[in-house]
């Protein structure tokens, strides 16, 4: 196995996710693995006056569970469910920043922020007059306040930020902490995304932009990317993040390595502000980039997680896509898309799909993609329809595709010292 151009392999030793099917990834996996569906009727708010009106809510979901009341309060959901999914992470990676937080960086993509506050803020400043807006107003909502306020937690005093790419968030925010480790700036990261946007505007949003499902009677079968029958994405929310460390910081304290951050390639359709590229170009280019980033051949990849919205233009100009890059043997290559059992999570998606990747590694197994009853000619690769299926897999790959012609793709593969 080669070393990487820039000699640091990155590995990954730790994953945590909060998504509609779970609090933590063993319970996401076994539902995924299972084919069941977390999409539900809104109960978050009365969703009767809208077109769409079920989404994946993480269920039961209370951070006095996982935070202090007091730090639970200043926090807007978004940021909430991160420190969910960050908690698990680092428990599995057994990482305490305190140790030596100046070499870890803090990375956390979202789409939207904290968008439940800034709603609820606003009626408040219309109801009651702006000297009753919470001064909590700005440090809740502002996107980078997920990543800001898990370096504070956790110590971390390296790199911090928010990357913000829509529905690619999550993927480039793993995919550029890989680059900070790659180029020393530091030895470990919490990378991934997170979002809450289950709320009355962005539902109405998307709703007016016809992105989302109107399948309101049959929720859990409203979510069915590449079926002919596909009528938009279903809204989701959550967190997934990921512990990222250079191979020599985790075998020099023992850590546990679950899989090794082989590939990550971004491009920009530079198209249309929602729809991606006619051709399938830049998603095309990207996963070619991961691929020249890896050292791989299209025949190497075992698994292909897609961004597999369930919208009638991704699902067909992905599948384009993959025939791009991957020839004759995208009919060979399985493809699932896991959005249709948690929805849609926007800026978190990718990160909760990276970490499925990881989970398919350790367990040798393919998630399906659920409800895929009538095939569409113009999607004709192997989706694992409805049941998982065992692999050997050696290398996996996820695409992550986001408003405004942001695409991004990881390679992750079994990590195997070198000999």
């Amino acid at each position: 196995m080669n070393t990487p151009p820039s000699g640091r392999r990155v590995v990954v030793t730790g994953v945590g996710m909060i998504t509609a099917l779970g609090h933590n990834a063993c319970d996401n996996w076994t539902e995924l693995i299972h084919g069941r569906s977390g999409i539900r009727r809104i109960t978050l708010f009365d969703p009767s006056a809208y077109e769409s009106q079920v989404a994946g809510e993480v269920p039961d979901f209370d951070p006095a569970k996982y935070m202090d009341r007091k730090e639970a309060r200043r926090a807007d959901r978004v940021t909430q469910l991160a420190f969910v999914a960050a908690d698990e992470a680092l428990k599995q990676a057994r990482y305490d920043p305190s140790d030596n937080g100046t070499n870890m960086a803090v990375i956390v993509g979202t789409a939207i922020g904290g968008i439940t506050t800034l709603m609820a803020e606003y009626d408040t400043l219309l109801a009651k007059g702006p000297g009753r807006v919470s001064p909590f107003l700005m440090p809740m909502m502002l996107s980078d306040m997920t990543s800001g306020q898990l370096s504070i937690k956790l110590g971390a005093k390296g790199v911090n930020y928010a990357l913000i790419s829509a529905c690619a968030s999550g993927a480039d925010s793993i995919g550029e902490a890989a680059n900070i480790i790659r180029r020393g700036d530091a030895d470990i990261a919490l990378a991934g995304g997170t979002e809450a946007a289950i709320t009355p505007i962005c539902m109405a949003g998307f709703s007016a932009a016809k992105a989302l499902t109107t399948r309101n009677d049959d929720p859990a079968r409203a979510s069915r990317p590449f079926d002919r029958a596909r009528d938009g994405f279903v809204m989701a929310e959550g967190a997934g993040l990921l512990v990222l460390e250079s191979e020599e910081h985790a075998i020099g304290r023992g850590a546990t390595i679950l899989a090794e951050l082989a590939g990550y390639g971004a491009t920009s359709d530079a198209f249309h502000i929602t729809q991606p590229a006619e051709d399938g170009s830049g998603a095309a280019r990207a996963m070619q980039k991961a691929l020249a980033e890896a050292r791989l051949q299209a025949d190497d990849i075992d698994y292909m997680n897609a961004h597999g919205t369930s919208t009638p233009m991704n699902d067909k100009l992905e599948t384009l896509a993959i025939k791009k890059v991957f020839g004759e043997y995208a009919y060979e290559l399985p493809v699932s898309s896991t959005k249709s059992m948690t929805g849609h999570l926007l800026g978190a998606a990718g990160a909760v799909e990276a970490g499925i990747c990881v989970l398919a590694l350790q367990h040798q197994a393919i998630p399906p993609t659920a409800n895929y009853e009538t095939p569409d000619p113009e999607c004709d690769l192997d989706y694992v329809p409805n049941m998982a299926r065992s692999a050997q897999l050696e290398a996996v790959m996820t695409n992550s595709l986001g408003f405004g012609g942001h695409n991004a793709s990881l390679i992750f593969r079994k990590y195997r010292p070198l000999s």
